[in-house]
């Protein structure tokens, strides 16, 4: 079966990322299908469904970051299934730096984002090195 490259998920990616950029919010709410379900499992309480959502979050974002900027690092799908590892920066009202790094898997249906799992994070320029971290994961100090 040979599938229009143009319609798959990675093109899915690339058109969300052009959108992005470009602070296109009808673009942008273009890619997602009406009955979106966006999943945070890192934070839980920021799941959401439907596609009105994403342009209430994105527009606020658009207006508020005319700086806004993402990189496209690394993509890849697997049948109806995209990953795409991104980096987002600006710079925030009061001129400091905004990035925001981590990864995206998305489900793609009809050539559109149906639901998203979303682990994107503030990049943490200081704080607890490694064994600090490990030891807190273990419980207790760092070695």
């Amino acid at each position: 079966m040979n599938e229009d490259p143009s319609k798959g998920p990675n093109a899915a990616i690339a058109r969300l990322a052009r959108a992005m950029n470009y602070h296109d919010i009808e673009a942008f709410v273009g890619c997602f299908d009406a009955g979106y379900r966006s999943d945070q499992p890192t934070h839980p309480a920021r799941t959401f469904e439907g596609s009105e959502q994403v342009r209430k979050n994105w527009s606020s974002i658009f207006e508020s970051m005319p700086d806004f900027l993402a990189e496209l690092l690394s993509f890849a799908e697997d049948g109806e299934r995209a990953w795409a590892e991104w980096r987002w920066t600006r710079t925030q009202p009061d001129g400091s730096p905004f990035e925001w790094r981590g990864v995206t898997l998305f489900g793609v249906r009809d050539h559109r984002i149906a639901w998203g799992r979303l682990y994107m994070e503030p990049v943490e320029s200081a704080g607890a090195d490694i064994e600090e971290t490990v030891g807190r994961m273990a419980g207790g100090q760092a070695n």
